[in-house]
C-alpha cells in the first residue's frame, strides 16, 4: 500500500471520528449533568435524520439550510423527554439507576416502534444536496464534501459550547449543576429548569449531527443503533461526563477505525475500536480524560 493511500484512509478517519465526536457529545453531556445515561440515545439520531429527511422531502430546500430547524425541534423533544419522562425517573426512591436505565431503553423500544409503524423499514435518503457526490481534492487525497462539512460543523459545535460554557450565564449555571446538584439551589438556580434545557441542549446536538449524517447516509429505524453503540465507545473512552473528552475519543476512535482497515478487512474495522476500548477499561476505567 502506497504512503498515499495510507494519507488517504487516515484522512477519511478522521472526518469519521469528527462526526462521532458530534453524534457522541450530546449523551456525555447528559450524562456529565445529571448522571444518566441516555439509552435512546440512537432513536434520538434516528429521529433527527428522519426530521432532516421529512423537512427536505417535503419543502425542496437543501438540507444544510433546514439544519437549524432539525436542531430547534430536536432541542424541544430533548426538553419534553425530560420533563415528561426522565424527571419521573429520577424521583425513584428504590433502584434510582435501574429505573433510569429501564425508562430511557422504553423510551428507545417506543421510538423505534413508532417509527418502524408510521415510516415502514423502507431505507430512504435525500436524493439532492449541495454536497452529495462532491469530493475535494488536497494534494491528491480525495475527501468527500458532505463529510468534511461535517466534521467542520463538529468542530464549530465544540467550540460554540466551549463558549456557552464559558462565556455566559446558563453555561456557568450548567458548570455548577454539574458540580453539585444540591448547593446550586441554595443560590437560587432552578436544577429542574437546568435539567431540562441540558436535555434540549443535548438532543440539539444530536439534532445537529443527524441532519449532518442524513445527507450522506441512509435513514431507516434502526440506523441509530451503530451509531449509538460507538457514541457510546466514545464517550466511556474520552471519560463519562467528560464533554471535550469526547472530541478527542472521537477522533481516536476514526483514527483506530480506520487504521484497523490497514490490516483487516473493511468489515471489521470495528475490532480495533472495541480491542482500543477494552484496554482502557482495564488500565484507566474512568476514560482517557476523566470528567472535566
Amino acid at each position: 500500500m502506497t504512503t498515499q493511500a495510507i494519507i488517504q484512509i487516515l484522512a477519511s478517519g478522521l472526518l469519521t471520528g469528527l462526526i462521532y465526536a458530534l453524534v457522541a457529545v450530546g449523551l456525555s453531556l447528559i450524562f456529565g449533568l445529571m448522571d444518566v445515561v441516555n439509552f435512546a440515545h440512537g432513536e434520538m439520531l434516528m429521529l433527527a435524520m428522519y426530521a432532516a429527511f421529512g423537512a427536505w422531502a417535503v419543502s425542496g430546500i437543501d438540507p444544510v439550510l433546514l439544519m437549524p430547524l432539525v436542531v430547534a425541534a430536536m432541542f424541544v423533544l430533548g426538553a419534553l423527554v425530560y420533563l415528561g419522562v426522565v424527571r419521573y425517573a429520577m424521583r425513584a426512591k428504590a433502584n434510582a439507576g435501574m429505573v433510569q436505565i429501564f425508562a430511557t431503553f422504553g423510551l428507545a423500544v417506543t421510538i423505534q416502534g413508532l417509527a418502524q409503524y408510521f415510516f415502514s423499514p423502507d431505507y430512504r435518503s435525500i436524493g439532492s444536496s449541495w454536497l452529495a457526490g462532491r469530493t475535494v481534492n488536497l494534494a491528491g487525497v480525495y475527501l468527500p464534501a458532505p463529510q468534511i462539512f461535517g466534521a467542520a460543523v463538529s468542530l464549530a459545535a465544540f467550540a460554540g459550547l466551549w463558549l456557552l460554557m464559558t462565556r455566559t450565564d446558563f453555561g456557568k449555571a450548567l458548570e455548577a449543576t454539574r458540580e453539585d446538584q444540591g448547593a446550586v439551589a441554595l443560590v437560587g438556580i432552578d436544577r429542574n429548569r437546568i435539567f431540562a434545557l441540558g436535555w434540549g441542549l443535548g438532543a440539539g446536538l444530536i439534532g445537529l449531527a443527524g441532519g449532518v449524517i442524513a445527507i450522506f447516509y441512509y435513514v431507516h429505524p434502526q440506523v441509530g443503533g451503530g451509531f449509538a453503540l460507538v457514541a457510546y465507545v466514545t464517550v466511556a473512552l474520552g471519560g463519562f461526563g467528560s464533554v471535550f473528552g469526547a472530541l478527542a475519543a472521537g477522533i481516536i476512535v476514526g483514527l483506530v477505525e480506520a487504521a484497523t482497515t490497514l490490516i483487516l478487512p473493511s468489515a471489521m474495522k470495528s475490532i480495533g475500536v472495541y480491542v482500543l476500548y477494552l484496554g482502557v477499561v482495564f488500565l484507566r476505567p474512568s476514560g482517557l480524560f476523566g470528567r472535566l
